[in-house]
């Protein structure tokens, strides 16, 4: 970085902003800063601490950053377009999960849910739940390519099974996590995927067969440890819950249009909020056709005609969540969710997080530390190990699993491009370490949609998302064994600087 850094300002007749280098110290100010509220938040308030508490460390972490980016020469208006870029990065995926929560509340008074845990529950061993979960989320996230889509809809109705069956909630949710973002390493049409060729330079397919070497043997390892820790469900409790359904919804083939809808206009590429939006919506539907007097019971107001209850209902299941009244305990706690106002507290820390991560990367903060770490890794595989070391401080600091791909991509590819390292090393690494491990930081969009959609606190099962902990650890294993470290040939080598890196 040069000594100085010269911002043109867009009034004419004002000075031009000059910013100085942050030094090591602004930066342990900062991060430490966080780090010791993000701790005592923790320890203070435990799997509470995501309701409000993590947000205002984040905040006040924020406030810090912007006070020590104005002290390096940021001026007040700087730092505050810094916060609403940041934030309108997020835009995409506060929208997705508004759009989740109203899925997941029509599905539940739609009986899709409902049949999602019945069938699931008549054909799913609970031997072998654990690693089925795995493999049916890794083999439609390949199809779809999108591991939130798969999280938000059969992850969900997975969860509902695991609950009737016994199972761990938090080693259910591991092997959600863990199929899912198998997907988002493997598949063609995954947007993280594709991010990380346009980052380096890498061709698309070459770079999904290379992380195949990384990715496969942690899927498969994450297998094992899932069918290990398979158990027997207590006698008679699959049928007990599989009566109270059938007793309560219609359950039908039927049921499953809205799924297969969500899954078509996936594959199709529709973007992710039409596609969600578009699924919790057919889900109101067919709470209409096929479930109407739980619409109507929902609504409790017999002064309105059926056909009004019925659109009021599902209106208020897409709004606020539905409310299951049965009086069967066990079926009201699984299926009273959902709705978008239950999703306004993960937007709020998404949004708390996305502002801290701005003004960090804006003020030069993360450059300041991701430097002398590149400058250090001597070896391929001390220089793969700093790549994953800054993707996984990248996504704690900045709360944005592209922004964890992007910047560690623009900033490594000028060494990757001197020693002579294909770009596909580069960017294999960069899913490895950047996207997947997202999921396992609570105040990341990532970690944190989990949370709000599997209901289940991200510390509870990160420690359970095997895939998520083991492609990191494989990424760094090969670098330093040598291992498909692909070379550039000789005619593609070239000077490269960090501006000729795709923006």
């Amino acid at each position: 970085m040069s000594p100085s850094e010269v911002r043109p300002t867009p009034e004419s007749g004002q000075e031009a902003e000059v910013i100085r280098p942050p030094s090591g110290l602004d930066a342990a100010v900062v991060f430490g800063v966080l780090v010791v509220l993000l701790a005592a938040s923790y320890l203070l308030f435990g799997k509470d601490s995501a309701l409000g508490p993590n947000q205002i460390a984040l905040i006040f972490s924020s406030v810090v950053a912007g006070v020590v980016a104005h002290k390096n020469g940021m001026r007040w208006e700087g730092v505050s377009q810094s916060v609403v870029d940041g934030v309108a990065t997020g835009l995409s995926a506060i929208f997705i999960l508004l759009a989740v929560g109203a899925l997941i509340g029509s599905w539940a008074l739609s009986g899709t849910m409902a049949a999602m845990i019945y069938y699931g529950l008549e054909f799913l061993s609970p031997n072998y739940f654990y690693i089925s979960t795995l493999v049916i989320c890794a083999l439609v996230a390949v199809a779809v390519g999108s591991s939130w889509t798969v999280i938000g809809t059969i992850g969900v109705g997975l969860m509902g099974v695991a609950a009737n069956l016994g199972m761990s909630p938090e080693i259910a949710a591991g092997a959600v996590v863990s199929g899912a973002f198998f997907g988002d390493r493997t598949s063609p049409l995954s947007d993280t995927l594709n991010l990380a060729t346009a980052v380096t330079g890498a061709e698309l397919f070459k770079l999904i067969r290379e992380s195949l070497w990384t990715s496969l043997p942690s899927l498969l390892l994450a297998g094992a440890l899932f069918a290990w820790l398979g158990h027997p469900a207590a006698s008679g409790e699959s049928d007990h819950a599989m009566k109270n359904l059938a007793v309560h919804f219609n359950i039908s083939l039927w049921a499953f249009l809205p799924l297969v809808a969500v899954f078509v206009l996936a594959i199709l590429r529709f973007p992710p909020f039409v596609t969600i939006f578009a699924g919790a919506l057919l889900g109101g539907v067919v709470a209409a056709v096929l479930n109407p007097q739980v619409a109507m019971d929902f609504v409790q107001d017999s002064d309105l005609p059926a056909p009004i209850r019925i659109f009021k209902g599902v209106w208020l299941a897409l709004s606020t969540g539905y409310v299951s009244r049965t009086g069967e305990p066990a079926i009201d706690a699984l299926l009273s969710r959902g709705g978008m106002a239950q999703m306004l507290n993960t937007v709020w820390l998404i949004m708390s997080a996305l502002a801290f991560g701005a003004i960090v990367e804006h003020a030069g903060l993360v450059q300041r530390i991701v430097g002398p770490i590149a400058a250090r890794a001597k070896s391929i595989g001390a220089l793969l190990t700093s790549v994953a070391a800054v993707c996984i401080g990248t996504n704690i600091a900045t709360a944005d699993q592209y922004m964890a791909v992007a910047l560690p991509g623009r900033m490594f590819g000028p060494e990757f491009q001197r020693r002579g390292y294909a770009p596909v090393v580069l960017a294999r690494a960069l899913g490895d370490a950047g996207v997947v491990t997202s999921a396992l930081v609570p105040w990341n969009s990532c970690g944190a949609y989990i949370a709000a959609t599997l209901a289940i606190p991200t510390f509870s099962f990160a420690g359970y998302a095997f895939f998520c902990l083991f492609a990191p650890l494989m990424t760094v294993a090969i670098g330093w064994f040598g291992i498909r470290m692909i070379r550039t040939a000789p005619d593609e080598q070239k000077s490269l600087s960090i501006n000729d890196l795709p923006a």
